[in-house]
């Protein structure tokens, strides 16, 4: 059977600031809806489901990213997640520029968790800390392939 990714989502606490921090780092918002209805009760698993959404995509056309801020049921808040939790917690992006990167994710209020690294002189990489809590992992390549 063939599969393809379709698209990763985050659920947002606020919809415009995250598609801003998004769109800034170089995404492109391909559209926005509200959706509800049974049909997404059925899909989603949530009675009353009601979420405005926007669909992101890189740059490459490869990769989508949904965002959706939940109208009904309230949006839970938790905790901003830690690197090492179960289970999904960071989105990864490939950028030339990982100084241009962080600017643009500091003009959101975005920044480092602690710095940024170097991996086996391939990769300079950091994990940010963007919207809504969600761990942005931006990463430049430093040598050819």
């Amino acid at each position: 059977m063939p599969i393809k990714l379709e698209n990763v989502g985050i659920a947002v606490e606020d919809l415009e600031a995250a598609i801003a921090f998004f769109v800034d780092l170089g995404l492109t918002l391909l559209g926005r809806d509200t959706v509800s209805g049974e049909w997404t009760d059925t899909a989603v698993g949530l009675d009353g489901n009601h979420a405005d959404i926007a669909m992101l995509q890189t740059p490459d056309g490869n990769g989508r990213l949904e965002l959706f801020e939940y109208i009904n049921p309230e949006a839970i808040e938790t905790a901003p997640t830690r690197p090492n939790e179960i289970g999904m917690h960071r989105v990864a992006f490939s950028v030339d520029d990982i100084d241009a990167a962080l600017d643009i994710a500091a003009r959101h209020g975005c920044h480092p968790l602690r710095g940024v690294g170097t991996y086996q002189d391939i990769y300079k990489l950091t994990y940010v800390r963007g919207p809504s809590g969600i761990i942005v992992m931006l990463a430049q390549e430093l040598t050819a392939s």
